[in-house]
């Protein structure tokens, strides 16, 4: 048996998990610990108390090391400056003294993209039924702090690999004159030169929305609180996230499925379960035929960050070197 540590470095909070390679292939979750970003003053100071609290699966222990990480990934996997957090994860600077012999970082989205291929999207809640096609792309969205979007594609023997993207920088289509009333308060509010997907389907976007239409100016957490079935922010939200869906889907012929991830639909599952979220999604005079027969789910598991890694370290444990995403650095 092999030993994995998986590793989820967000903003706030730093999530290690100890996971084994049984002989019959399958990922065993074994312990997990979790530890303050913000606490640390740095990433030699995370991995130091970590060893302090006496974590089952240390570094220098594990046959592979695998950290998702909030940021973009540079040096062929090797450095991150941490989003919302004033340091970087360094592998090459903590090697020796933490013995970290086998490592790799993964963008936090590409782990969500591997997290589709583990036991983390079991209970996953079907949205819309479908048929995959068998070798397909895989598609991965998620709105939260920002908006997401991950592609798997299988390598022809068995292996996906992840194909990241900053789509959620895209300019986001708006559709009518009520829609582009919309995009002309955002502008207003928000002083920015173009509305990306990053300003609608996120928190942001919701706390954007709820303000346009009824003037209260609320925070994300609070609108969600409020959000009722017949509410209009809530059709408008649900039919705004299955049009960034659709795009998405079309744009990369994903007809192996959609995996809906990311803290706002998972918190608010209303999002994405509307009528007005699937209605959107289908829409389309060419290949509606083609997106009603793709399957939609929605992973509301917590701990997707770490059983991404875990899958990503499995990859590596099996061919032998480190696994590299299309187009990453």
């Amino acid at each position: 048996m092999e030993r994995i540590l998986a590793v989820d470095i967000g903003g706030t909070n730093s999530r290690f998990a100890a996971f084994v390679l049984q002989a019959d292939g399958t990922l065993k979750f074994e312990d997990s610990l979790w530890l303050s970003t913000q606490g640390a003053q740095s990433f030699p100071a995370l991995l130091a108390e970590l060893e302090n609290r006496g974590f089952s699966l240390l570094p220098r222990d594990a046959d592979v090391m695998v950290l998702a990480v909030a940021g973009a990934v540079e040096k062929k996997g090797r450095y991150c400056k941490i989003s919302n957090a004033s340091w970087a994860v360094d592998l090459d600077e903590v090697a020796q003294t933490f013995g970290i012999a086998r490592g790799r970082l993964i963008n936090d989205f590409e782990a969500q993209a591997y997290a589709c291929l583990s036991e983390a999207v079991h209970d996953a809640v079907t949205v819309q039924h479908g048929v995959a096609e068998d070798g397909a792309p895989i598609a991965v969205v998620g709105g939260g702090t920002g908006l997401g979007k991950c592609l798997l594609v299988c390598d022809g023997v068995g292996r996906y690999i992840t194909v990241p993207s900053e789509g959620g920088h895209s300019v986001f289509p708006f559709v009518g004159r009520e829609e582009l009333e919309f995009a002309e308060f955002i502008l207003r509010e928000t002083g920015r030169p173009q509305v990306i997907g990053d300003l609608v389907v996120t928190g942001t976007g919701l706390r954007l929305l709820h303000q346009f239409h009824t003037g209260e100016r609320l925070s994300s957490r609070e609108v969600s609180r409020k959000l009722e079935g017949d509410s209009v922010v809530l059709e408008w939200f649900a039919r705004f996230y299955g049009r960034a869906c659709h795009d998405y889907v079309l744009e990369t012929m994903a007809l192996g499925g959609l995996y809906i991830a990311g803290g706002l639909a998972s918190g608010n599952p209303g999002l994405v379960t509307h009528h007005a979220f699937v209605q959107e999604f289908v829409q389309s005079d060419v290949h509606g035929h083609l997106l009603r027969k793709v399957p939609v789910r929605l992973n509301r598991n917590e701990e997707s960050g770490l059983w991404g890694a875990a899958v990503c370290g499995v990859q590596m444990l099996r061919t032998g070197r480190l696994v590299r995403s299309a187009g990453g650095a």
